[in-house]
């Protein structure tokens, strides 16, 4: 059973929507109806708008310990229902129950971590030209902020910007997905339960587009952030535009991975094969290109294969699945396309490479050899469980390769050569870059791109930056 009761969060309150439209929430693993996800009307909107001014003022009033207090135990109560939460999780993502409970784990770190930091929005004295006066520059919240993020990480997306914001003192109207809403409910019923004033955190849902129009075409919210496809973030930030919202933008990416002769393979293939893997794909920094040097690639690709078909693909709940399934039936059909595409450019389906049930939407885990770049899935980002693969024999060359795309979110490099690694680190263009290790994301590090993959950060103190603006005080003696 479903664990989440779905409801819409305005001004402190628990409620369905005003015109009791609503629409179907889908297991992805079974196709079943688990829930249904109420839409908020016009004027629930404007309700949670007004909400969102009347909080902003309550809790940038709060001082930053008690804010701290506030998220502490919101990250407790958390951890008190873990297990609820990552089921919650599973059932409306199809992720395996470990990934989810990694997943709900890092929504706590993250609640604790900006908790913490909203503590250290330091300013600064700065030293006078003039005797007898005194200049300062304050950091102070920059107003309410609203978000809207995609289903993949339903806690990470949503919590990223959610604890982003109260740390640094803002109200956050957020819409998470349709798809996925239970968890980020779950989140903000911590916060509520945990002491949040009514207003600082309103949860809505509805028709994307109208709910993103209606949302920016209004003056009170200062700061939108988006986590999502490159084309919506587009999109958004042109409506955010007319009313000069500052934007943080976590957009598509199309990671490259560049595997030298001189790397342990071993040790990159197994951590490779986790990651591609993982939540089937659908992860916006999973490796999706990979570029391995010419006299390795033979056997990185033959164990690789090896891995893929290691992995056993099922329902999420079942502790013994390592990769659940897509989150829809459109999914399917995408990967259908990038696949035929690749073979008819050449590529050869070492594994995978089909739909595997008649229930649920699985696709296999499928790795495609000797894809040139002209295939669709080397320019176009898969998000699915593809590992397009193709040699490459120079530096020069595969930096060349991995630089060509307008993306620029994430890249991962295999070698022990310490020269060769920080040479190629300055190279790539790209947001973060994870040499001999996938970790690129951390609450204390600073998470984002650059290019068409988006702007601004979101973790570590430049995540807490961007809730915050600047002001000068300058002030003489009389």
């Amino acid at each position: 059973m479903y664990p989440e009761k779905l409801e819409l969060l305005i001004a402190g309150e628990w409620c369905q929507g005003s015109e009791g439209k609503s629409e179907a929430v889908l297991n992805p693993a079974t196709e079943e109806e688990i829930a249904r996800v109420p839409h908020a009307s016009a004027a629930d909107l404007d309700r949670a708008i007004e909400s969102s001014q009347e909080g902003f003022k309550v809790w940038k009033a709060t001082p930053a310990a008690q804010r701290q207090q506030v998220m502490e135990k919101a990250a407790r109560l958390m951890e008190e229902r873990h297990e609820q939460m990552a089921k919650t999780l599973t059932m409306e993502m199809g992720k395996p129950i470990a990934e989810s409970r990694i997943e709900v784990q890092f929504a706590i770190d993250v609640t604790r971590w900006y908790a913490e930091e909203g503590k250290r929005a330091y300013g600064r004295v700065i030293p006078s030209r003039v005797p007898g006066v005194r200049q300062m520059m304050i950091k102070e919240p920059v107003g309410p902020s609203c978000a809207f993020v995609a289903w993949n990480f339903p806690a990470n997306n949503a919590i990223r910007k959610i604890a982003g914001a109260l740390g640094a003192g803002c109200s956050m109207l957020i819409k998470p997905s349709e798809e996925t809403p239970g968890t980020a409910v779950a989140i903000a019923r911590a916060f509520q339960d945990a002491g949040l004033p009514p207003g600082v955190l309103n949860v809505v849902f509805g028709v994307p587009d109208d709910v993103s129009r209606h949302v920016l075409g209004s003056w009170v919210h200062r700061k939108l952030s988006f986590t999502g496809s490159i084309p919506v973030g587009k999109h958004l930030q042109k409506l955010a535009a007319d009313t000069l919202k500052r934007c943080t933008m976590e957009l598509g990416g199309h990671a490259p991975v560049i595997v030298f002769d001189d790397a342990d393979l071993d040790s990159a293939m197994d951590m490779m094969a986790g990651f591609k893997f993982r939540n089937a794909g659908q992860v916006c920094i999973s490796p999706t290109r990979f570029y391995v040097q010419e006299n390795v690639y033979k056997p990185f690709v033959a164990g690789f294969v090896e891995r893929a078909k290691a992995l056993k693909v099922g329902n999420g709940l079942d502790d013994s699945s390592t990769m659940g399934p897509l989150i829809a039936d459109r999914r399917l059909d995408v990967m259908e396309t990038f696949v035929s595409d690749a073979k008819d450019h050449g590529g050869k389906i070492e594994t995978g490479g089909q739909r595997l049930t008649n229930q649920g939407y699985f696709y296999a885990p499928t790795v495609i050899s000797d894809v040139p770049d002209s295939a669709k899935i080397m320019s176009d980002e898969p998000f699915g469980p593809l590992a397009p693969m193709t040699p490459f024999k120079t530096f020069d060359e595969v930096v060349e390769r991995a630089n060509s795309l307008p993306f620029g979110l994430a890249s991962y490099v295999f070698t022990k050569d310490g020269a060769k690694a920080a040479m190629i680190e300055d190279l790539l263009e790209s947001g973060m870059v994870g040499v001999n290790h996938p970790m690129v994301s951390t609450p204390e590090s600073p998470f984002g791109g650059i290019n068409e993959s988006g702007y601004g950060s979101e973790g570590g103190i430049e995540g807490l930056d961007a809730f915050l603006r600047t002001k000068f005080v300058t002030e003489k003696d009389v």
